[in-house]
């Protein structure tokens, strides 16, 4: 059965201890701990050790599991602890970005080594490194993805699948999602209207407002044999954003990815 979770970047002006609270009220069944510099670190990776029993008794107070963190950097220093926090937290996956630029071979070639390398280091802690087309970057579309996923046997190395990103590169997600599907290994999730830059709003994020056919998604995804976590990502939130607004995007959410699950016998 596939686990819905909520990367807690969407909580990112309140606590830990609120962002698992609501999360489980909402009906989830886990969270991505974000540990993203500079935008949300809920996982201080330069002091995880000191943070670890408290982080853990959060999650089993609300009755969650530690689906997935996100580092979002490619930068060894983050990495290597971001794989040991991972490790004794019985995290499974640690994901990141691709960095680099579209378009740019030099880039591609780049961040293919290293994601291959630190894959090889996240194998020796036993978690998964996985990563996402992501637009503007070196790897941005489903072929750069599978060229990627040629490069880099390792086993300890997946992608993480977000809709947005290849709905925003032009392609159909869910006609996308098969071509890459056999080294899916997470899946970031959430709407978008129109196909600019940016996400958009929050409120336009949450799954069943925007343009993306996630039906169809979670379909490919089933019909694939994806029994990963699936993540709602949605990043833009203010201090303006009260608690409740932040909620209420995840509980949206959730009721609708939960229903579409549902249907397909998923959940």
């Amino acid at each position: 059965m596939i686990k819905l979770g909520v990367n807690s970047v969407l909580f990112k002006h309140f606590s830990f201890a609120e962002a698992a609270k609501q999360i489980a009220l909402c009906g989830y069944d886990g969270v991505e701990i974000a540990a993203i510099q500079g935008m949300c670190e809920h996982l201080d990776l330069s002091r995880w050790k000191a943070q670890k029993n408290e982080l853990l008794e959060i999650v089993q107070e609300n009755g969650l599991s530690l689906l997935s963190t996100e580092v979002a950097s490619l930068d060894e220093q983050r990495l290597l602890p971001a794989f040991e926090a991972a490790a004794e937290m019985k995290i499974p996956i640690v994901n990141v970005g691709p960095g680099g630029k579209m378009n740019v071979e030099e880039d591609l070639a780049a961040s293919i080594d290293k994601l291959a390398g630190m894959s090889e280091k996240a194998a020796s802690f036993g978690v998964t490194l996985c990563v996402k087309a992501h637009v503007g970057n070196a790897i941005h579309n489903t072929p750069t993805t599978l060229r990627a996923m040629e490069e880099i046997p390792s086993p300890a190395f997946g992608i993480d699948m977000d809709p947005s990103h290849i709905h925003r590169a032009g392609e159909q997600a869910e006609e996308a999602l098969p071509a890459v599907l056999n080294r899916v290994k997470h899946i970031h999730i959430r709407d978008c209207l129109g196909k600019e830059q940016g996400p958009g709003p929050i409120e336009l994020q949450a799954c069943g407002r925007g343009d993306i056919d996630l039906y169809g998604y979670c379909k490919a995804m089933v019909d694939g044999g994806y029994d990963g976590p699936v993540v709602l990502e949605v990043i833009g939130a203010s201090p303006e954003h009260s608690l409740a607004q932040v909620s209420i995007v995840a509980a949206e959410s959730y009721g609708y990815l939960n229903a579409i699950l549902k249907n397909l016998g998923a959940r």
